[in-house]
């Protein structure tokens, strides 16, 4: 399934601009670096708003910039050989993604598709390598980044094999609550039912149908605008 598709917007580095300063304090990894760092960091930092159904990253494109979500929620995604969109991941607030592609300065090999209005922010590719050759901070945290991400993934091509649904929604919304790869989603994510179905590949109806068996297992609560984890452990392990 995918969202709908928005008429393609002037481009976003011609509609982006300064980070503003409460916007760089939710930015965990800044918090390390040293003031020149964080200072160069903070300069070079651009933010724009996403558009329902636009692209931020498109399969062959060449990477400028490192990006991160500041609100919002994005999907990364591709097709199969046979032309079969395959979901990768969500991408809720306090996510940084794109790092193994900046680092390697290629072209993207996924699609990044804001699912609802986002703002996102963005490194550029200039200065994320010069952060690596002088932040250990940096680093760590980049290291930290790619081996959290590699699990995810692994998690994903598991999940993409589950036939139940009950499942599939169970493990899909445990990987948005992931602490190190999207600290900004705390106890609630905000996410609604047709969201979280693109990110599943199952429609609204069978995910409202999945939610309902979660809830009355104890291990999430339906909330007002968005839905709460109890029992992380075993949402991860739903289905097994």
């Amino acid at each position: 399934m995918n969202p709908p598709t928005a008429a393609a917007p002037a481009r976003l580095i011609s509609r982006a601009r300064p980070i503003l300063a409460a916007e760089a304090e939710s930015i965990v990894w800044l918090r390390g670096l040293q003031p020149a760092e964080r200072e160069r960091a903070i300069d070079d930092l651009r933010v724009a708003q996403v558009a329902p159904g636009e692209l931020l990253c498109r399969v062959g494109r060449p990477a400028t910039y490192w990006f991160g979500v500041l609100d919002g929620l994005l999907k990364m995604s591709n097709d199969t050989a046979l032309g079969m969109p395959i979901t990768f991941t969500g991408l809720p607030p306090g996510g940084w993604f794109g790092e193994g592609t900046v680092l390697k300065r290629e072209a993207y090999r996924y699609n990044i598709q804001a699912l609802r209005p986002s703002v996102v922010a963005g490194l550029s590719m200039a200065t994320f390598h010069w952060l690596l050759d002088r932040s250990i901070v940096f680093n760590r945290f980049i290291t930290q980044q790619l081996n959290e991400r590699l699990g995810q993934f692994i998690a994903a091509r598991e999940i993409d094999r589950m036939t139940d649904p009950d499942g599939r929604v169970a493990r899909g919304l445990a990987a948005l609550f992931h602490p190190v790869l999207y600290p900004g989603v705390g106890g609630l994510l905000r996410i609604t039912q047709q969201e979280l179905g693109y990110l599943v590949g199952l429609s609204r109806q069978r995910v409202n149908q999945a939610l309902t068996v979660l809830q009355q297992a104890g291990l999430i609560a339906v909330e007002y605008g968005g839905l709460r984890v109890l029992d992380l452990e075993r949402l991860r392990a739903y289905g097994r």
